[in-house]
């Protein structure tokens, strides 16, 4: 055995979990560690405990308390029992389960149902793989008080996670979130986990719960007359071995479009996403499949799902007959402008209407909305706060969409979280609708950039794994805050924003004022000439994030090129500036 040393945190860890009741693979897998001296490796996956961040749980799949496996998923499943059971003591407690195509996310998905099961909690479990939207409409369809996905989204193939829900159908925020981390860590022994299923606690749904859905869905469609002349369209579709090949198709189908390309390739069910480096529609790798078959057709439209199907990536022609993809601001422009577009057309904008998105989404959509007379609202970074604002103003305020640029969606109010099948779905019609126009996305998005300001976004991810990325993500932001920018892009800092402490600098007055928002690990700059720069730390992985937006005016359509260049020459000046 190798000679390491390690943190007495860390090793006191270790020895728990060779010393406990756990199973023999996996006291072998952390005795290879110790073996061969991986102190990084043993470090890893002992220096913490798995918390829930933007979007539950989330780590990569082994042995240790830092990890994914039947332990940490065991403990994090009998710590929401445990809080549910105190939550709602005289009620029968429903909850709903699902999985998508992960390796492993099937039988998390059985040892989350049996957990529950054991704790005389009542399980609706999906009885094949399904996507992370049509969940969170099971949750509010059965009046379930809670729910779990198995998923780890678009992240690479060998992390998995646990997304936990609420009683409306979003995911857990504070303080639900930070209750059942509370009731996990009350958990000093993987012998206070009930792993002994109770078979009559799980009934299996499955085909009457899709049926549901898909009608739920249907309903939202506001073009049919567009789509019946452009049944045609040709679309191609991947879901990236995900799940979105379970619902996208049908739910196209419902809606009217009968000429759907697949990626046969990539229907193939598989948790190794063998075609891709990351099963993520936001990387461009992952959308040239389906790119090369669009060229191939002479499709209109290419659209491609994440592993759980609650993001998607899009391209469209533009003028040039070429295909390009859009960026989730784009698309999330373009969504949102054609449905406040239509409820004004039809005179259904009556003052009660809002749509939502996050504050590091453009601030394009804002402009769309004040035009429409509509409000919009900003939340921190995570799905989980559009539908937590959902939910409060359910029964008082209409929601028509909502959008995040890391390419998440919702139109309507069947659910509470992003939607990439509604998404597909409606991103298909407004493709019908303004070809039937003699028009195209391409052209609609210039003509909003037109109307509006031409607004361009940035994103650059640093990636700093393990505990040491993390001592360095916190050294990074602590030193924005310590010493901030004065300028960025040749124009003066005016307001600096801090999520953290949640408040607002203006840095001409030196005045202060609350933000109304929660706490969160966030700092954004405005500048005088309207750019702005976001800075965080992913909650879903081990990456710092930087968003920057830039706006200019576009005279007209054959300035496109040169005053997307101007604006791209802008983003990088400021990006130097930030040292990314």
């Amino acid at each position: 055995m190798a000679v390491i040393t390690l943190d007495p945190v860390v090793h006191k860890k270790v020895n728990e979990w060779l010393t406990g009741d756990y199973d023999v693979e996996t006291k072998a897998e952390i005795q290879v560690l110790l073996d061969i001296g991986d102190e990084t490796g043993l470090t890893d996956a002992f220096y913490k405990d798995l918390e829930f961040g933007t979007g539950g749980l989330r780590g990569i799949m082994g042995a240790g308390s830092n990890r994914v496996n039947k332990y940490t998923l065991g403990m994090a499943t009998q710590g929401l029992s445990n809080y549910l059971l105190k939550t709602y003591p005289n009620e029968q407690i429903k909850v709903a389960i699902a999985h998508d195509n992960r390796n492993n996310s099937d039988l998390f998905a059985k040892l989350t149902a049996e957990v529950f099961s054991a704790n005389n909690i009542h399980v609706y479990f999906f009885e094949g793989l399904r996507p992370t939207p049509e969940l969170s409409f099971a949750i509010r369809e059965l009046g379930c008080h809670s729910g779990v996905m198995l998923t780890a989204s678009h992240n690479p193939k060998e992390y998995n996670g646990y997304k936990a829900y609420g009683a409306d159908g979003g995911q857990l925020v504070s303080p639900h979130d930070k209750n059942v981390i509370a009731e996990v860590r009350k958990i000093t022994s993987i012998g206070d986990i009930k792993f002994e299923a109770n078979p009559d606690n799980i009934e299996s749904i499955g085909a009457e719960m899709d049926a549901k859905y898909i009608k739920a869905l249907t309903k939202l469609s506001i073009s049919k007359d567009a789509i019946q002349r452009q049944k045609d369209l040709k679309i191609v579709f991947s879901p990236i071995h995900g799940t979105g090949g379970v619902s996208v198709p049908p739910v196209l189908k419902a809606f009217g479009f009968e000429n759907v390309i697949l990626v046969e390739e990539q229907m193939v069910v598989d948790g190794n996403f063998p075609t891709v480096v990351y099963p993520n529609p936001e990387e461009e790798e992952a959308m040239t499949m389906a790119l090369n078959k669009a060229k191939e057709t002479d499709a209109d439209l290419v659209m491609a799902t994440d592993p759980d199907a609650d993001r998607v990536g899009i391209a469209v022609k533009n003028n040039k007959n070429e295909f390009v993809l859009l960026n989730g601001n784009q698309a999330a422009c373009l969504l949102i402008h054609y449905m406040l577009t239509a409820w004004e057309k039809a005179g259904k904008l009556t003052g009660d209407q809002y749509v939502v998105k996050t504050i590091v989404t453009s601030y394009l959509i804002d402009k769309i909305a004040a035009a429409k007379g509509v409000d919009c609202y900003n939340t921190l970074t995570g799905f989980k706060y559009i539908g937590q604002l959902m939910t409060s103003f359910e029964g008082k305020r209409t929601f028509i969409a909502g959008g995040e640029e890391s390419y998440g969606y919702l139109v309507g109010e069947h659910a509470r979280d992003k939607d990439a099948v509604i998404s597909c779905a409606m991103i298909a019609e407004m493709c019908a609708y303004y070809k039937d126009k003699g028009s195209s996305l391409y052209d609609a998005l210039l003509d909003i950039y037109l109307e509006y300001g031409f607004y361009k976004e940035k994103l650059i991810a640093l990636k700093k794994e393990g505990k040491k990325g993390a001592e360095e993500i916190a050294a990074m932001l602590a030193g924005l805050r310590k010493n901030p920018p004065t300028t960025l892009g040749g124009s003066k800092v005016v307001t600096i924003k801090d999520y953290k402490s949640s408040v607002s600098t203006d840095m001409n007055t030196g005045a202060k004022s609350k933000i109304d928002l929660p706490s969160s690990n966030v700092l954004q700059f405005f500048t005088e000439d309207g750019s702005i720069v976001s800075a965080r730390p992913s909650g879903t992985e081990p990456k710092v994030k930087f968003y920057c937006s830039v706006n200019g005016v576009l005279d007209s359509k054959g300035v496109f090129e040169e005053t997307e260049a101007k604006l791209d020459e802008k983003l990088s000046v400021i990006l130097k500036d930030l040292g990314a």
